[in-house]
């Protein structure tokens, strides 16, 4: 009895021990990710002067002075609308062009469809920032400079490659008894694609989007670059105009960035059960 209580023991030792470093080491990677996030939260509420000498210290949340001067004082309400067109158009043509490559590329086979995924993977490991130089000459020949329609092709191009990358592999294991059961009903491919297939890829489709949202929405490089009227400026290239070169109104400044995240944050919350059972169904199939 004593030998077989030892082994339980020394069994529940292991176990407790392997739970507890990963219990350990997931509270300090949340600890990390979410403690910035609340520094910038709590200084949004704090003029500059209290954010250097009291960094740490809880803010008077009833305070909304900054929120207030960035929403009336500043251009911050064009900028988050321009930011909001730009990415909204971008992943909107991203999942309906991603969507309907992925599906002809799972679900038909006809020749060339192997190179053809092949030249969307191939976009997966060329960064698009090396090619800064023929865009920006491309999109002055055809007049787009200083346009945002420029960053929405930019940002499609950018998107296309992961999003038929995710949605063909998703959509390859989904049954085909379910197409043919819609054939033998009498409906049509594009009924087929549009009332049997397409719900069942949401997940994917989440996956996707929120994958292509995040870059796209905190873009600064390709702004930069190819806007340079002030009214067409997004939040990234906006905000930087609170950092002057020798002062600087943290406190505006970090309110701004609260405002810019809330969205993306906001959104994934409302999506994290759709993102969670595409990454989870897509393992296990």
């Amino acid at each position: 009895m004593s030998s077989t209580h030892y082994s339980e023991k020394s069994q529940f030792l292991r176990t407790f021990g392997r739970d507890g470093l990963l219990q350990i080491f997931l509270i300090a990677n949340s600890f990390i990710m979410i403690a910035p996030i609340v520094i910038m939260v709590f200084s949004a509420f704090k003029p500059t002067m209290t954010i250097f000498r009291h960094p740490f210290s809880l803010p008077d949340f009833t305070d909304f002075s900054n929120f207030v001067a960035i929403w009336t004082d500043t251009n911050f309400v064009r900028y988050f609308f321009n930011s909001l067109l730009i990415t909204g158009s971008a992943i909107l043509a991203i999942l309906v062009l991603g969507t309907l490559a992925a599906y002809a590329l799972a679900r038909y086979e006809f020749k060339g469809s192997s190179f053809i995924l092949l030249f969307f993977l191939a976009g997966l490991t060329l960064p698009l920032k090396l090619a800064v130089i023929p865009l920006f000459v491309l999109m002055r020949d055809l007049g787009l400079l200083d346009t945002q329609l420029s960053l929405i092709l930019i940002y499609v191009a950018m998107g296309l490659p992961s999003a038929v990358f995710i949605m063909t592999g998703f959509i390859r294991s989904l049954p085909g008894e379910l197409e043919d059961a819609a054939r033998m009903d009498g409906a049509s491919e594009a009924r087929i694609m549009w009332s049997v297939m397409l719900p069942l890829t949401r997940p994917a489709m989440v996956i996707a989007a929120i994958n292509n949202l995040v870059p796209i929405w905190n873009d600064f490089f390709f702004p930069l670059i190819f806007l340079q009227n002030e009214s067409l400026k997004t939040l990234p290239q906006g905000l930087t105009g609170f950092m002057g070169e020798y002062t600087t109104n943290w406190g505006v400044l970090f309110a701004g960035l609260t405002f810019a995240a809330a969205p993306i944050t906001l959104l994934y919350i409302i999506l994290s059960r759709q993102f969670i059972n595409g990454m989870t169904s897509g393992a296990i199939k």
